[in-house]
């Protein structure tokens, strides 16, 4: 498959009514599976919140391009999937596996050619090179480089993973920074919660591709994939933080560092919770 180029569709995907609105040119031709699901999206994430979509021309081009988010709800896919047909691209979304286990979603996944990836055990390289592959394909793939939902307490994005370097790096791909904001309120991560009502106001930006040029060329080592996964997700948050209308913090959340403090200051309570008492002299 080569580079996509623009094409006219009129009276193609779901019938007017359903809750479908695209404007502009449409790239990519959508399968039965993808039309289905624009019936049932496009009018559910009006129905769960107040979306904006801002900056569809970041995305509205053809060719590859590499869409990296913040993550901060499991309704973020929902929502930059209908960001993404609604620029006339078609998403593949890079998601867990398990995902594919479930009855029904799985079905639907593979229907509409999202990504599996593999958590552990060295298996995500699959997941990986099939992202990488469909870049080269023309195709616009999304990626949260973080892994997983943000731990941070305040939402911001985490540490990055090395991941989204090294598919940034496979190509001279244009990396577009989408970040949301607005869906944390609705469905909050960790089961906290459904919040539909009263419609909050959601908001799905694009900014302009990350600039990478100094890195292209250069032997890709372990410190270059750092610096790479950094420079990207140091875009996000910065976006972020204009939609957001406050500073960035300056580090990212490591979630790992995170996690071996609380072991240590339980460990540390119950040692000393359990210590026996020093008998009086």
């Amino acid at each position: 498959m080569g580079r996509v180029r623009p094409i006219l569709m009129i009276g193609r995907g779901p019938a007017r009514g359903v809750g479908v609105r695209r404007r502009g040119p449409v790239f990519e031709t959508a399968n039965k599976w993808i039309r289905l699901c624009e019936i049932v999206m496009f009018p559910l994430t009006r129905m769960l919140g107040r979306p904006s979509f801002e900056g569809l021309e970041h995305i509205a081009v053809p060719g590859p391009v590499l869409v990296v988010g913040n993550h901060i709800s499991e309704l973020d896919p929902v929502y930059t999937a209908v960001y993404l047909r609604k620029s006339g691209r078609i998403p593949h979304i890079m998601a867990k596996a398990s995902l594919w286990k479930v009855p029904v979603v799985g079905r639907i996944l593979t229907g509409t050619e999202m990504i599996p990836v593999e958590r552990g055990g060295g298996q995500g390289q699959v997941g990986l090179q099939a992202a990488i592959d469909s870049l080269q394909a023309g195709r616009v793939v999304l990626i949260y480089p973080d892994g997983t939902c943000s731990r941070d307490p305040d939402h911001w994005p985490m540490k990055p993973r090395p991941g989204v370097a090294a598919m940034a790096l496979a190509g001279d791909f244009p990396v577009v920074p989408v970040v949301h904001w607005g869906t944390q309120e609705v469905l909050p991560y960790l089961g906290k919660g459904f919040h539909p009502f009263p419609r909050k106001k959601i908001r799905i930006v694009a900014g302009p591709p990350i600039d990478l040029s100094a890195f292209r060329g250069q032997a890709v080592d372990a410190r270059l994939i750092r610096d790479v996964s950094y420079v990207i997700q140091g875009a996000v948050r910065d976006l972020l933080a204009q939609v957001r209308g406050v500073p960035a913090p300056k580090d990212f959340y490591d979630q790992k560092k995170a996690e071996r403090l609380r072991a240590a200051a339980a460990a540390a309570e119950a040692g000393a919770t359990s210590a026996p008492e020093t008998p009086e002299r």
